[in-house]
């Protein structure tokens, strides 16, 4: 490590001490919390792991009684903010705009940047609200929440990186502990029982928490406009951190990439930037295909053509548990009886 790492890692420490001892003030609401968060920058999957427990929480009945609060990552605006129609991605953020599509009947969507104030905002303006999720506040320890989910991926296990800038990570490995509960994101689905073990054990030195693993499900691709289908030749456009895996999989569904377009993650795409891709695709007589993420913020573009439209397809993604999703629902419901 280097000295730099070493002094941010200490910095980072001193700071959770704080708030371990409560000098730094700890808030807590009558409203069952639970954060999604990570030890790393990112990559890990939140987004897809919070519409996880939206469906799973709007199944067992807390539809309009479930809130999300997310930062809004990229977002032009400030402060608090709850997701209306007239949002798009440059309002509240791509990942928040992406949940607004899905749950807009269903649950709450919200950004802020401060969440000890934007909780009770929530509260105020839904008072029959029952569960609130945090999007990435693992590090916001000025809320103390009912369940922390601490993800890793797979490919980037937190025990095998380092601070930053040696590494990814935000704090140090042995801070997963202060989680409830670890899941291990975007595994092979087919991850043998003695790799687990394996990783369980390695993870067992910093966390002695309730450990589980998640594959992700790739859904039929979907069309921007009805009646299109999607040809064996595509422009492939991500915007997503570690795109190499949606691409390995579109390679093994028998897809012909002619091109991929890989910006950096939550990128915003420019008119020039759309040119370039719609002419390589007609160049190549090509659909353009892209993740979710990306589709929320292309359809959102008002120099989107109608030509670019009619060939723009998506591919939605699911979270699915490898095994004992049982237990982690029972964790789930305990948390949220718990505050009742």
């Amino acid at each position: 490590m280097s000295p730099f790492s070493i002094l941010y890692k200490w910095v980072m420490q001193f700071r959770n001490h704080l708030y371990d001892v409560e000098y730094k003030p700890v808030f807590r609401f009558d409203t069952n919390v639970i954060s999604v968060g990570n030890l790393s920058m990112g990559g890990t999957g939140k987004t897809p792991f919070v519409e996880y427990l939206l469906r799973y929480l709007i199944d067992k009945g807390f539809d309009n009684k479930i809130s999300t609060l997310s930062r809004g990552y990229g977002r032009k605006t400030k402060g608090f903010r709850i997701a209306q129609e007239q949002d798009d991605p440059k309002s509240i953020g791509d990942e928040p705009f992406q949940l607004y599509q899905k749950f807009k009947n269903k649950a709450n969507i919200s950004v802020g940047e401060d969440r000890v104030l934007a909780i009770p905002s929530i509260l105020y303006e839904y008072p029959e609200n029952e569960v609130i999720i945090l999007d990435d506040a693992f590090q916001h320890r000025s809320v103390k929440p009912d369940l922390s989910i601490l993800l890793t991926s797979f490919n980037a296990l937190f025990y095998k990186d380092y601070v930053l800038p040696s590494g990814t990570l935000r704090e140090a490995r042995h801070e997963a502990n202060r989680a409830d509960v670890v899941v291990v994101t975007k595994c092979p689905s087919d991850l043998p029982k003695e790799k687990q073990e394996e990783i369980k054990r390695e993870i067992k030195v910093y966390s002695h928490k309730a450990l589980f693993f998640t594959s992700i499900k790739y859904e039929k691709p979907l069309a921007s406009k009805e009646d299109q289908k999607l040809h064996e030749k595509i422009i492939l456009v991500t915007g997503i951190a570690h795109s190499n895996n949606f691409k390995e999989y579109l390679i093994q569904e028998g897809f012909i990439i002619k091109k991929h377009f890989d910006f950096a993650d939550h990128h915003h795409f420019t008119p020039k930037e759309i040119k370039e891709i719609e002419k390589v695709a007609h160049d190549e007589e090509a659909n353009i295909l892209t993740t979710e993420k990306d589709w929320v913020r292309l359809i959102s573009m008002p120099e989107l053509s109608k030509s670019f439209q009619t060939k723009l397809f998506y591919i939605p993604i699911m979270v699915q548990f490898l095994d004992d999703e049982k237990s982690f629902h029972q964790i789930l419901e305990d948390s949220i009886l718990s505050t009742k």
